[in-house]
């Protein structure tokens, strides 16, 4: 399996500096990142680690979960899935960390009755490469069959 790659490269103290993060595997994009927006309610035009790691938890939780449908025999026609990933105080060690991420999905599904649907959606929370590289974070998962 492929290794995939991001840099990023930072200039300046942490409340006054500002970096770039690049995507170096696949030159998509490179993106302008601060601690002031990090940890700000708005981006103003920023991303940060944890929109990144929202970004990738949602894509690997969409994959694995269209695989768990199939495999109880369901059809996923369309899969809408939201990462929210919360940064707040580390009161037992100083400094910051994540204290939670709520992943939200909506399917519509062929085959499979809301149950099936709950069962894949779970398994794929603690399936999802992504969701097992995270294991200190709390994950919950709020998910629903639409008509």
């Amino acid at each position: 399996m492929p290794t995939r790659s991001a840099r990023t490269a930072w200039t300046g103290s942490l409340q006054d500096g500002s970096g770039k993060v690049e995507l170096t595997s696949s030159q998509l994009a490179t993106y302008d990142v601060s601690f002031p927006t990090r940890s700000a309610d708005s981006a103003d035009g920023n991303t940060s680690p944890e929109e990144l790691i929202a970004a990738a938890h949602s894509a690997c939780y969409a994959m694995q979960l269209s695989a768990f449908v199939a495999e109880a025999g369901g059809t996923p026609q369309a899969l809408d899935v939201s990462a929210d990933v919360s940064l707040g105080e580390d009161p037992s060690d100083g400094g910051f960390k994540l204290t939670g991420i709520t992943l939200t999905v909506r399917g519509e599904v062929d085959g499979i009755d809301e149950a099936a649907f709950q069962k894949a959606a779970e398994d794929a929370k603690a399936g999802c490469p992504v969701s097992k590289a995270l294991t200190g974070v709390e994950i919950t998962l709020d998910a629903a069959l639409e008509s």
